[in-house]
């Protein structure tokens, strides 16, 4: 097979049918390659949803089929262990930027999510944060507010996600604060909610993610909600944990993510918990791990088109609070 060296590179993690070798291959961001059927990469099938991090400053990240049901497996290690990080996608990177380790940090690396395997090293973030938020679309991932120290943050930051480098200033929150909720992505918006400014808020914000600029009002949580009570989308809903650190709680809400106001019940988890690891396939999203009021493995989901209540998914690796949650579904937004 000849490549036209005119056409643009395809993302990292793309597949294709070699018709001259008839083998599946690859794209590892730099080249085609053969990849074998019964290889780790491919067993899972369908929308991966990945787990990263979470305290105590574990670098473990683990994956599962979202596609199914059933336990974590292991995938690899971010560069660093720590917690408190902000994440974007464009569907086949991965994107893990700041977080305590123990102290705040400015790193950021990245993995493909069809290959597991170790991060990678990206760049840098401006300053070193934790407790971000994490956004993206199918070219940008957003680092939305954090703390640097007692010093809580309104800026967003970006970095090109298929690229690597130094994130760019892109503009600031309506309210300064750290822990802010992982955010509900579209194809053209970003949504974030919640956080502590330094008491908990109910404020969700969002940026149309393709143009820099201030964030602005999108409506209200139901419940005021910080440490990673993240939302997860299918582009069209984001649906969200709301519960401040420490205070458990079993509540799901959602909103539609082309349409400003204000949360809404969705239903509630199978078990009262905090600082819960969200994410999304097209259909469904996933609630990992938790505080409640030890650390919990528990993973449960619900399905995203029909209100109700989630039931159980499998277990995570490790007992953990405020790991990063990411996939390569939904559009694999965010």
């Amino acid at each position: 097979m000849i490549e036209n060296p005119s056409l643009d590179r395809p993302p990292s993690g793309s597949i294709r049918f070699n018709t001259d070798s008839s083998k599946l291959e690859i794209y590892d961001g730099n080249a085609w390659f053969d990849v074998d059927s019964t290889s780790p990469e491919l067993q899972t099938g369908g929308t991966r949803g990945i787990r990263a991090g979470g305290y105590s400053q574990t670098d473990r990240i683990e994956f599962f089929n979202m596609d199914s049901t059933g336990n974590a497996i292991d995938f690899g290690n971010l560069t660093d262990g720590r917690w408190g990080i902000g994440s974007g996608s464009d569907r086949t990177r991965a994107v893990f930027a700041g977080g305590d380790s123990p102290g705040d940090v400015d790193t950021i690396d990245y993995i493909t999510i069809s290959i597991t395997g170790n991060a990678i090293d990206f760049g840098n973030l401006s300053a070193n944060r934790r407790y971000t938020g994490g956004g993206a679309d199918f070219t940008r991932s957003l680092f939305c507010g954090g703390a640097n120290g007692s010093t809580q943050l309104n800026t967003i930051e970006y970095v090109t996600t298929q690229s690597t480098g130094n994130s760019i200033d892109y503009g600031d929150l309506t309210v300064a604060r750290q822990s802010p909720s992982a955010s509900a992505c579209s194809p053209t918006r970003t949504v974030i909610g919640g956080g502590d400014s330094p008491s908990t808020v109910n404020v969700i914000d969002y940026v149309t993610t393709s143009t820099l600029g201030n964030a602005a009002d999108f409506g209200d949580k139901t419940v005021a909600g910080s440490y990673a009570s993240g939302i997860t989308s299918n582009a069209i809903r984001g649906l969200a944990t709301a519960s401040p650190y420490g205070t458990n709680s079993n509540v799901i809400e959602f909103i539609t993510i082309a349409t400003l106001g204000n949360a809404v019940d969705f239903g509630d988890l199978s078990q009262s918990r905090s600082a819960v690891s969200n994410t999304a396939s097209s259909t469904r999203a996933v609630f990992s791990n938790g505080l409640n009021p030890g650390t919990q493995s528990t993973m449960d989901y619900v399905r995203i088109a029909t209100l109700g209540n989630a039931v159980d998914f499998g277990d995570s690796l490790d007992t953990i609070v405020a790991g990063v949650s990411i996939s390569n579904g939904h559009g694999g937004l965010g």
